[in-house]
């Protein structure tokens, strides 16, 4: 499967998602024709050229021609699940609008089977939503990374009336996403946009190794001063031998805290999401003992560890920075042994030799009910994990 990178300057939708992917490669006819499984009627939809800042783009459009009923998230689901795509497209377009529905729940304080689905539940916007989907498949495109996206200003009309710019489920489906506020003079995300990427993409990191094999670019409605309106698309594959990501590393220095209560803020601050905890004896000024608490989290996550560091501990300050990482492929399995089920998990796949590491949780538990050894256990599931690998032409 292939990547593909969406260079957002000027935000993303819907239809220039469409765009964009049928400027790539995409067939337009055949995408045209798997869209009438859907079973909608009044609407065409248009795709043309148009030149933006003399960038030649694809405009897709979806002509709508006859007034449409509001729809529920069931009746859309079931739609999509009788189209005759491919189990692909299907799963990806069902899990793009479950995120728009949950969100707009969110929001209306209500739940995602009553929610009324006003314009992204239009004819236009669930063309745009499946046809998306449709378009990703056709390419092979696997995973998605998108670039730091510019929210714009203002208020935008709605059938709620007016409403900030981003709209409410913007805002919720772009939770975790590297945004830019205030960037942009009118709406620059739309909320089929943001389910789009809040169910298939992640954020790109910092640096990416990539092979490019072909770009598109998707054209939006509006003109914009200060930037042309297309969506860049960058489909290829990632070359880089390493996985990465990126994190924040969350840091206090800490003298006066009982020790009893690290182990308590570690499993909280695991609990909420934090991917490494570390204590680091220290020497602080004047020649004080301490302990520096580092924390590795998501962006999202930053507020919520704060929050548990400093009502938990004595500090009143914290340090934060961005950090890369690079990750050897991981995955994990289960093993049977005398003593139950244990899951084992691997890493470096391409490496030689691959990590072999029983879970620790798994083995103690086995190991208090079997009334073992705990280091006999580990021994048996390492040994299981090694037949069973051994058994597997993919490794």
């Amino acid at each position: 499967m292939k990547t593909a990178y969406l260079d957002a300057f000027s935000g993303l939708s819907g239809d220039m998602m469409v765009g964009a992917l049928i400027d790539a490669g995409a067939d337009a006819a055949a995408l045209e024709r798997a869209m009438v499984g859907l079973g909608l009627r009044g609407y065409r939809i248009a795709t043309r050229h148009k030149d933006v800042s003399g960038i030649a783009a694809v405009k897709f459009d979806v002509e709508v021609s006859a007034a449409q009923p509001e729809r529920h998230l069931g009746e859309i689901l079931k739609m999509i699940e009788g189209a005759g795509l491919s189990s692909r497209a299907t799963a990806n377009a069902i899990a793009i609008f479950q995120a728009l529905g949950e969100a707009e729940a969110k929001v209306h304080r209500t739940t995602p089977d009553h929610v009324h689905f006003h314009e992204v539940g239009a004819v236009d916007s669930i063309i745009d939503i499946v046809g998306a989907a449709w378009a990703l498949d056709q390419l092979e495109i696997g995973t998605l990374l998108v670039s730091a996206l510019p929210m714009g200003t203002g208020f935008a009309r709605s059938r709620h009336g007016i409403i900030p710019v981003p709209a409410p489920a913007t805002a919720e489906l772009l939770a975790g996403f590297p945004v830019r506020l205030g960037d942009g003079s009118a709406e620059m995300v739309t909320p089929t946009g943001a389910a789009i990427l809040k169910a298939l993409a992640r954020p790109a990191p910092q640096v990416t190794t990539y092979e490019i094999e072909r770009i598109g670019y998707g054209a939006g409605t509006k003109d914009f001063a200060d930037r042309p309106n297309v969506l860049r698309i960058i489909v290829g594959r990632e070359s880089a031998k390493f996985a990465t990501d990126d994190l924040l590393e969350i840091s206090a220095n800490i003298d006066d805290l009982n020790p009893q209560i690290y182990g308590h803020l570690s499993d909280r601050l695991f609990a909420a999401g934090a991917r490494d905890v570390t204590l680091t004896p220290t020497i602080m000024k004047k020649g004080r003992p301490a302990v520096t608490l580092a924390v590795l989290a998501a962006a999202a996550a930053r507020d919520h560890i704060a929050h548990i560091i400093f009502s938990e501990t004595s500090t009143i300050g914290l340090r934060f920075h961005a950090v890369s990482r690079l990750k050897l492929a991981r995955k994990t399995i289960e093993v049977e042994t005398r003593f139950g089920t244990i899951r084992v998990k691997l890493s470096g796949a391409e490496a030689s030799p691959m990590t072999v590491a029983p879970e620790y949780d798994d083995c103690q538990r086995a190991a208090l009910e079997h009334n073992a050894p705990l280091k006999l256990v580990m021994e048996e599931a390492l040994a299981a994990a090694r037949r069973q690998l051994g058994r597997e032409s993919n490794y």
